[in-house]
């Protein structure tokens, strides 16, 4: 016999299943529903507006370009995901010289990619290799662009040293070929990225079948002008090669419409999407390619910290001295107690004595030889000090800006003729400036854009900036010195560094004269002074302190200071699955 009870748990079974039933239904009907609404709104086409109703890629609707397939961001090769946040930078440890001029401070990073090491010779010897075959040296018209992009190997000289053979071997030798590259100056560093840049981007439209393998291409000659640059190609692909659009897969033959380039001059191309020229391509719109770059300061001090592995919920705890925990330069795990990275001991101690080397290397490394940090980064400490984007001042203005906070800032804008088209630099445009240092640079390669800084007609009532140069925004400019209110142009200057002019050559004697600033100056800190940071194979354990900076002219190379790229995240930045669970208590 049933209890009533009995009877109860079996009528309340019942009724659940029926409204799990009745609420499957439910759900079934309204998904199909849900699913022929967006089929009917066509929903999938990247054109169709939700605010107006129209799918703006049918003819009926204006037949805009297409766009490509949203795709999330790759890691690029070799590099590592840093999720961006709040942190402290600044000192640490006291300063041993007793400034006050690096205060912690809070700010916030975005996210972005770093390179897990620093570029090592092999790698930059591939750029050598390629500006060689693209730009040939024996060409009189280019012989300044492969010697401008070359290390200076007499870095390894001393006085009273000897130097080991290094200037000859080191750059080229196979031997030192996983070593980081050094000799180069911030000008060189920044070159390779934007040459990275075009080849990544390049591999990129290769792989998807929009742009045929070039070197191997019957049809076209990769040399000068005509090489791949994605600043071009994302201005007007018609540009790239002189026109020629047999290097894309699918194009409409349209010989009519195709313009006759001579070698000799700058091509210009008229941006409306809506010129016969851009209706040859059958190419859909693609997304802006973010740049590789050298990480900002703050980026660079925020990935060589990761605070991290020191968080807790919401808050980290405490500060890193190192880029390791703990407050040893020692692998305190380790089985002979050996060094965390590659750095001067004591006087005269490199390495240790023989038999027992500490850190494996009297000079530098090979890449990744020390255990990476907790963001998988390798070297942010030892081996070489490392070039970061920003010009140098005492001080980091904060208060000014505490996000994604950067100095060096240049504004420019491409360079249009008569007639608002754009234009593209062919040999004849090259301009070779003169360091002063007396060291020969172009100022913009063959195929690449020609730009200029932006004017006061561009920054009119421009509520973000009021200047093309920002270099010394706040912090040199004549708002920011005693004698704002004077006009002098000879008035004192905040900073009043040494005034080092290119040299010059006597038109008699044909040699060159190098003229120097004899005036007594206070300080070395100019508009060209480039951060670097971290320590290395020369420093002491002082300078392993990620929060450490110093400073150096960007036309200037030494020994000890190499590189390694960054580029920013696109779209959403943090990594959602990796949040912790958050509990408020009230």
């Amino acid at each position: 016999m049933i209890s009533c009870e009995g009877f109860n748990m079996i009528e309340t079974d019942f009724y659940m299943k029926k409204i799990i039933k009745t609420s499957l239904i439910y759900s079934g009907v309204i998904l199909i529903m849900t699913s022929c609404f967006n089929q009917q709104r066509d929903f999938g086409s990247d054109r169709y507006s939700e605010n107006i109703g129209y799918d703006f890629s049918k003819p009926e609707y204006g037949g805009l370009t297409k766009l490509t397939e949203v795709v999330e961001q790759q890691v690029p090769n070799g590099m590592v995901s840093i999720e961006g946040g709040m942190f402290v930078m600044g000192q640490v440890q006291q300063n041993v010289m007793g400034g006050i001029n690096n205060k912690p401070k809070n700010v916030h990073v975005q996210s972005f990619y770093i390179d897990d090491s620093e570029v090592s010779n092999k790698e930059y010897l591939i750029y050598l290799d390629w500006l060689a075959k693209v730009f040939p040296k024996n060409n009189p018209k280019y012989k300044h662009i492969y010697t401008a992009a070359l290390p200076d190997t007499t870095v390894w000289r001393n006085p009273l040293g000897n130097d080991g053979n290094l200037p000859k071997t080191y750059l080229r030798h196979r031997a030192y070929e996983d070593y980081p590259v050094v000799g180069v100056s911030w000008l060189q560093a920044n070159d390779y990225c934007k040459w990275r840049t075009d080849r990544i981007a390049e591999k990129r439209l290769v792989d998807e079948g929009i742009l045929k393998p070039l070197y191997n291409n019957g049809n076209v000659t990769v040399e000068g002008r005509n090489h791949f640059d994605i600043e071009v190609f994302e201005a007007n692909p018609n540009l790239l090669f002189g026109g020629d659009k047999s290097i894309y897969t699918d194009y409409i033959a349209n010989e009519s419409n195709d313009e006759e380039y001579s070698a000799n001059d700058s091509i210009t191309i008229n941006t409306n999407s809506n010129s016969p020229k851009n209706n040859n391509l059958n190419i859909k719109r693609q997304s802006p390619n973010p740049d590789i770059r050298l990480p900002t300061e703050i980026e660079w001090e925020y990935a060589a910290k990761a605070d991290m592995e020191n968080r807790f919920e919401n808050t980290i705890r405490g500060r890193k001295k190192y880029a390791w925990r703990g407050e040893s330069t020692r692998d305190e795990q380790s089985k002979y107690y050996t060094q965390h990275a590659n750095f001067k001991q004591s006087n005269g101690d490199y390495s240790g004595i023989a038999g027992w080397s500490s850190d494996t290397g009297d000079i530098t490394t090979p890449v990744r030889s020390f255990p990476p940090n907790a963001y998988g980064l390798y070297d942010m400490a030892g081996n070489v000090a490392e070039w970061v984007f920003d010009v140098y001042r005492p001080t980091i203005e904060s208060n000014l800006n505490d996000f994604n906070y950067s100095r060096g800032n240049i504004y420019r804008k491409p360079r249009l003729d008569e007639n608002g088209n754009v234009v593209v630099a062919s040999f004849n445009d090259i301009v070779y400036d003169t360091l002063p240092n007396g060291k020969v640079v172009p100022s913009v390669l063959p195929g690449q854009i020609l730009k200029e800084e932006v004017t006061d007609n561009d920054m009119y009532l421009n509520p973000n900036y009021q200047k093309s140069d920002n270099r010394n925004f706040a912090d040199g400019d004549r708002s920011s010195s005693r004698d704002y209110a004077q006009n002098d142009e000879n008035r004192k200057r905040m900073y009043n560094a040494p005034i080092l002019l290119p040299p010059t050559i006597n038109e008699e004697t044909g040699e060159i004269e190098y003229k120097y600033d004899d005036k007594t100056r206070t300080t070395l800190i100019t508009n060209y002074s480039r951060v670097y940071k971290g320590g290395s194979w020369k420093d002491r354990e002082y300078w392993l302190d990620p929060s450490q900076r110093r400073y150096l002219e960007e036309y200037m190379s030494t020994n000890y200071i190499g590189f390694r790229c960054a580029v920013s995240k696109v779209g959403d930045s943090h990594e959602k699955e990796k949040r912790s669970i958050f509990s408020a208590y009230y």
